[in-house]
């Protein structure tokens, strides 16, 4: 029987939108994006594209949407009562992340941006957006904490902390590796921590 909000739809709802994810994802894999098309994620998911038309609005938010979909449990946000561990951690696995399959995607997404602007804003809103908020919580828990300066720029606080990585993955091609995030981090805490707090 259908209620009146017409709960009985859903559960295929979310069936179909997990597969279409599926499908983009692995699509994505093994091809890289300039090669996915609606079409064939489509085909891939068996849903028509009308049905992927009404939950994204473009390729680039589906592919988004499938990649993070695929990689999102890899990155949680760390609570562990100190704001350097927790910046540490939060950087590492980022960086874990950035430096695997996953990562080689997220360099080719970026790349591709360059040309593609509906492609550029959907990495910047879903992927660059959350973990840069995630980031800017831990540091405000910091502040509220009295274990970093009370008057922080927290934007360039994550400049400063997340940038290198970012400058190493797509610049210099240097090693990405725990140590190298750990001086980092290291490195960053020594300027921005209060003279309370020692890590």
């Amino acid at each position: 029987m259908m209620t009146m909000n017409g709960k009985r739809g859903r559960p295929r709802n979310i069936e179909a939108q997990k597969s279409i994810l599926s499908a983009s994802y692995e699509l994505l894999l093994e091809n890289g994006f300039q090669a996915v098309t609606v079409d064939k994620i489509a085909d891939r998911a068996q849903v028509s594209k009308a049905t992927i038309y009404k939950w994204w609005p473009n390729k680039a938010s589906v592919v988004m949407d499938g990649f993070l979909h695929a990689a999102t449990d890899r990155l949680p946000v760390p609570d562990t009562g100190t704001t350097f561990n927790d910046i540490l951690i939060h950087a590492t696995n980022l960086t874990g992340f950035l430096t695997s399959r996953e990562g080689t995607i997220i360099k080719e997404l970026l790349g591709e941006g360059q040309f593609d602007s509906g492609l550029a804003e959907a990495y910047r809103a879903r992927f660059f957006r959350p973990r840069r908020l995630e980031a800017r919580g831990l540091l405000e828990k910091g502040i509220q904490r009295g274990e970093l300066k009370n008057n922080l720029d927290i934007g360039i606080c994550i400049d400063l902390i997340y940038g290198p990585i970012f400058y190493r993955l797509l610049v210099t091609g240097e090693i990405l590796d725990d140590l190298y995030v750990e001086n980092l981090v290291r490195n960053a805490f020594e300027g921005i921590g209060s003279t309370l707090s020692s890590h």
